[in-house]
């Protein structure tokens, strides 16, 4: 017995790209910064000159990566995320050469909440997370409205109580 289901057609939003940019340049900028530090360091305290060396190396992967993960992964990241909420099932989909298809079935949602950082309430966005008994799957950068309404929605199919719904926003 087979079950078709249709590939999920949801996206996120365009602002994903932005707000993945700015966190990664972040989180890279703290990462030179706190390697030049060293480096300073290992200079003005004359460490061992093969510290030099390796926070040269890791300067220079850090700087590679940082092109990769502020410039390519934002924008193939927005394009292949794609969702599905209906009655019976919360599909998910991600990924181009490592593929992820993730089906949760709405009888195994425990909890339903949305989460927001000062980078996405800047551009409005949220990330919406359903958590099952074993794990927790995100859906990430949905607008404010949809966000909100996805909530309710999967709350009411996987008939959430309310005091769990409460529960999963303090968390």
């Amino acid at each position: 017995m087979y079950i078709t289901m249709n590939e999920p057609r949801e996206k996120i939003a365009n602002q994903a790209v932005q707000v993945w940019r700015i966190s990664n340049t972040i989180g890279h900028g703290i990462a030179l910064i706190v390697l030049g530090i060293l480096l300073y360091s290992s200079e003005h305290f004359n460490w061992y000159s093969w510290i030099q060396i390796a926070l040269f190396v890791l300067i220079g992967l850090i700087g590679l990566s940082s092109i990769f993960s502020i410039f390519i992964e934002p924008v193939f990241l927005q394009k292949t995320w794609r969702y599905e909420i209906d009655e019976e099932f919360i599909q998910m989909k991600h990924g181009r050469w490592n593929e992820s298809h993730t089906l949760i079935p709405m009888e195994k949602v425990e909890f339903v909440r949305t989460e927001q950082g000062p980078i996405m309430r800047k551009y409005g966005l949220y990330n919406l997370i359903i958590g099952t008994t074993t794990s927790s799957h995100t859906i990430p950068a949905i607008p404010e409205k949809q966000a909100k309404l996805l909530k309710v929605k999967i709350a009411q199919l996987a008939k959430v109580k309310e005091s769990d719904l409460a529960k999963g926003e303090e968390g």
